[in-house]
């Protein structure tokens, strides 16, 4: 069902929808746990999205000629610093930064935001809506921050931040793009015009925009925007901060060392400007030219078919969740209009846990599980303890969503066909019998999923 102050999502053309993209590992099979295989549906892209095989193929192209950057002579080192320094524009470019705006590459965006909060000269505002990545930093920033607890609709939320901000000076409204539960978006128009006229400035968290939405910093008015490699269809470890150049100009080196000065004596060092003064240390080439490749492709796709691509996916899982008796979508906003392909929804009764275990062990879908890393938001749902994400990209198509639909209507109706237990407060299969390939090069063995539940079930967090 969803819930009674949103009406039921439109029903939508039952007919298949494709692929916009090829993704590394979209013809990948999965084992069952009743001894069949099938291919992986991942619907958990909004996790960590697959590499484009684009993407994949540049960085092949680039290995042979990969060496250290920034001073080395050699001929492998020029053409690696004018890869990674071309890398900059080409990520710069598809979120129409401004010509003096700074492009600093980092691991991630959480990452990111730790760096801009060293370096904001005051107070910060932000909502409970948002990914713990936009959220704990603030705390770091010289002013501290203030959390304000959202209202029902859209309009209630935006009056809360006029209110605030008339109350109190703020350097700095940190703000994300799209909610990494449940997909919606707030006018960041808005909030950049109730920022700017309160004399703050703008962050913008786009880890679940940019791979979704066109995104313009210099028309939107955006000071600064981050976002990651990993969630960008370029999983090799690199994430961007964006914006204004003063700021980090003045702010401390994030990292002390190499390639983040100009100088150094006994009594004192001459810090570099930025991007430099934020990058000390040998930087990931391969990462920020797999984010390029990444951008430069999202740059040559049609904005309009990856939109429709994505509303076509995102409203055919909706309309089934909320034709299924005991399934209940989440939603932020009753007045919100503009969603990525990111849904929430919960089994009342029923551990989010348990559920995501028996979708992958029986069905071979992949889902996320817990609090997403949002824990204000899901308690202020009535979620506390979790909930389960769904996600579509450009690599996914309807056979995936339709899958899942039909799996859970299954589970609700005939319950799990496989015994599950808990192990390190995370459900797995009961003496799974699942072969998982070896990948390490060290055992030569393949294990059991069974052996790897264990293995891994300390690091499994569950309420994430």
């Amino acid at each position: 069902m969803c819930p009674d102050t949103l009406s039921r999502p439109a029903c939508t053309d039952a007919s298949p929808v494709a692929p916009l993209l090829e993704v590394i590992g979209a013809d990948t099979l999965v084992p069952l746990v009743d001894g069949r295989t099938v291919p992986y549906a991942n619907l958990d892209v909004a996790a960590s999205a697959p590499a484009l095989a684009v993407v994949a193929e540049r960085v092949a192209q680039v290995l042979p000629l990969y060496a250290s950057v920034h001073r080395g002579a050699g001929y492998l080192s020029q053409v690696s610093t004018a890869l990674y320094e071309a890398s900059r524009r080409s990520v710069a470019t598809l979120v129409g930064a401004r010509a003096d705006d700074v492009t600093i590459f980092t691991r991630n965006t959480t990452d990111s935001l730790n760096l801009l909060a060293g370096a904001v000269p005051g107070r910060v505002l932000v909502l409970d809506i948002e990914h713990h990545a936009n959220l704990l930093p603030w705390h770091r920033a010289s002013g501290g921050a203030t959390v304000v607890t959202g209202a029902p609709t859209i309009t209630e939320t935006l009056d809360l931040l006029r209110a605030e901000l008339a109350r109190a000076s703020y350097a700095l409204v940190a703000c994300t793009g799209a909610s990494n539960v449940t997909g919606e978006a707030l006018p960041l128009a808005d909030v950049v015009a109730l920022a700017h006229e309160a004399g703050a400035r703008v962050a913008v968290d786009g880890a679940q925009l940019v791979p979704h939405r066109r995104v313009d910093v210099a028309a939107a008015g955006i000071d600064y925007l981050a976002f990651s490699g990993h969630k960008t269809y370029a999983p090799y470890g690199a994430g961007v901060l964006i914006g204004r150049r003063d700021w980090l100009d003045a702010a401390p080196a994030y990292l002390a060392g190499g390639g983040a000065v100009r100088s150094v004596s006994a009594d004192g060092v001459t810090w570099a400007p930025s991007p430099a003064r934020h990058e000390a240390g040998s930087p990931n080439v391969i990462g920020a030219v797999a984010l390029a490749a990444a951008c430069d492709a999202l740059a040559e796709l049609d904005a309009a078919a990856a939109h429709a691509h994505e509303d076509a996916l995102r409203d055919r899982l909706e309309s089934g969740l909320c034709g299924i008796d005991g399934v209940e979508v989440l939603r932020v906003w009753a007045d919100s209009t503009d969603r990525v392909g990111v849904v929430a929804f919960a089994v009342p009764g029923h551990d989010p846990g348990l559920v995501a275990a028996y979708l992958a062990a029986e069905h071979g879908i992949g889902v996320r599980d817990g609090k997403f890393c949002a824990h204000p938001l899901l308690a202020r749902l009535g979620h506390g303890t979790g909930a389960i994400r769904a996600s579509v990209g450009l690599g996914s198509g309807s056979e995936h969503v339709d899958r899942l639909v039909e799996a859970l209507a299954a589970y609700l109706t005939d319950g799990p066909g496989a015994s599950y237990v808990v192990v390190d407060g995370c459900w797995v299969v009961a003496d799974d019998p699942r072969p998982v390939p070896d990948v390490s090069g060290l055992s030569g063995l393949v294990a059991t999923a069974a052996v790897a539940n264990a293995a891994v079930a300390g690091g499994c967090a569950p309420g994430a």
